[in-house]
């Protein structure tokens, strides 16, 4: 169907509802890719108390799933971090029944991190969140059962989803500095209500290794998948999933 504002593709995202960094930054990175639009749903994640500690509100991300469906998007992807501290397996499963659920293809945050690290060679990774100690912990222990060799880490022991997206570029690059001296092949800012986008290039320039953020992670994965070549301002995502 002839698109009257020069679209040729339309993304569908699934986002917690205390967030407000995954709209910003997923819009403000298409603008390097005019041709394709984002849409968003949000599910209920929100405040210190998560009632699904274990796992996914699998009814909310597939009702969200269905309501993005019927704008048929050419992909729908969940742009959240949880699958890190849960287990791969979760974000494999969930990914199976949004598209048993609606057809269309599907990925997730943890889902689109292991290819760009392989596609990157990037062994040792550094982990740097705004998160509390204890979840912290969880995490990194699980990024390891799952595979990922985590060096290095900083936190900053916070809480509340929504105090996540006050975190500061300037904040970032201090815990990026942090975890350097480990000499970490890539940097990983594991948290979508966190500014982990915005401080890449600055982190990037100053100490010559990758940093990769879990809102523009499965982003850059649906582009590749799509065949679509970001302009050069965007050029430092698309080599993690380039098209073709």
């Amino acid at each position: 169907m002839p698109d009257p504002f020069g679209f040729d593709h339309a993304l569908g995202v699934i986002t917690p509802s205390g967030n407000l960094v995954v709209e910003r930054v997923t819009t403000a990175f298409l603008r390097d890719v005019p041709t394709v639009s984002a849409h968003f749903a949000r599910i209920p994640v929100f405040g210190a108390r998560d009632p699904f500690p274990a796992g996914y509100d699998l009814d909310g991300m597939l009702t969200a799933a269905r309501l993005l469906a019927h704008a048929k998007p050419d992909a729908i992807f969940w742009s959240g971090s949880k699958g890190g501290a849960i287990g791969l397996a979760h974000d494999i499963d969930l990914k199976a029944r949004i598209e048993d659920a609606t057809g269309i293809p599907a990925t997730t945050s943890c889902l689109a991190l292991q290819p760009a690290l392989t596609r990157l060679g990037a062994a040792r990774i550094a982990l740097v969140t705004p998160y509390a100690p204890d979840y912290q912990r969880r995490l990194v222990d699980q990024l390891r059962r799952d595979g990922i060799d985590i060096v290095a880490e900083s936190h900053l022991g916070m809480t509340d989803n929504l105090s996540y997206a006050s975190v500061g570029v300037d904040r970032i690059l201090a815990q990026v500095a942090e975890v350097m001296p480990h000499r970490p092949d890539a940097v990983l800012a594991w948290c979508t209500n966190y500014a982990g986008a915005l401080a890449a290039g600055r982190a990037e320039a100053t100490h010559g290794v990758p940093l990769l953020d879990a809102v523009t992670l499965p982003l850059w994965q649906v582009l590749g998948g799509l065949g679509v070549a970001p302009r050069p301002a965007a050029a430092r995502w698309g080599r993690l999933f380039a098209p073709g």
